[in-house]
């Protein structure tokens, strides 16, 4: 069976390598077991090995292994507890991302593929410090009937099936975030109603392959 932890550090490598981070910002985590594995504090993604990666418990807050979690671990933590259907948790600082959580305002339905990710919109978060269990709260807040967020003055945050899937929505959320971006350069974007959203987000509950189990 395939070490998760060396999936996490390749995903994490790859989050680099499509511009969603730089240095050692954001962070990356999978289920496992009755925990989770997550990128450990402080150290770049490009030296990582598994014995680099802790695990945290769902019910606790002591890691096993020998690195520190990241600062992050209690939205992971308490995304993985209240949403089943989260495998992969994945926590961004990319540019336009942030440029728009900088606003402190929700991005509006400018375009149909915002329902990928739940609902009408893709609410930002209210402010917290980083790493507080005040931020874990205010994120579980704007993750409501959501799989993604943006974190005000911080980054986005998305949790999907698997890592496969999280870095793939990490990429076309940080890419709906630079097209609103660029849309506002030029004038107010049209946005779609109420009546098309609901439209389309019924036609998102059936879309893409059906999963296929590894064996």
């Amino acid at each position: 069976m395939p070490d998760p932890r060396a999936e996490l550090i390749a995903t994490a490598r790859a989050m680099t390598a499509h511009g969603l981070n730089k240095g050692t910002a954001g962070n990356l985590s999978v289920r496992h077991d009755e925990g989770y594995f997550i990128t450990p504090t402080g150290l770049a993604y490009a030296d990582l090995d598994p014995d680099d990666i802790p695990w945290m418990p769902l019910a606790g807050d002591t890691p096993l292994g020998g690195r520190q979690p990241s600062s992050e671990w209690r939205f992971h933590r308490d995304l993985y507890a209240a949403r089943p259907e989260a495998g992969a948790i994945l926590h961004a600082h990319s540019p336009f991302a942030v440029s728009l959580a900088c606003l402190r305002r929700d991005i509006p339905p400018f375009h149909y593929m915002i329902a990928r990710f739940g609902g009408e919109t893709i609410r930002c978060a209210g402010y917290a410090t980083f790493g507080t269990q005040a931020l874990s709260d205010a994120a579980l807040a704007a993750l409501q009937a959501r799989s993604a967020c943006l974190l005000a003055n911080h980054g986005l945050l998305l949790f999907a099936r698997d890592l496969s899937q999280a870095l793939a929505h990490g990429v076309e959320l940080e890419s709906l975030c630079e097209q609103y971006w660029r849309a506002c350069q030029l004038g107010e974007p049209v946005l779609l109603d109420a009546a098309e959203m609901a439209v389309v987000l019924e036609k998102f509950r059936h879309y893409g392959q059906p999963v296929q189990k590894k064996s």
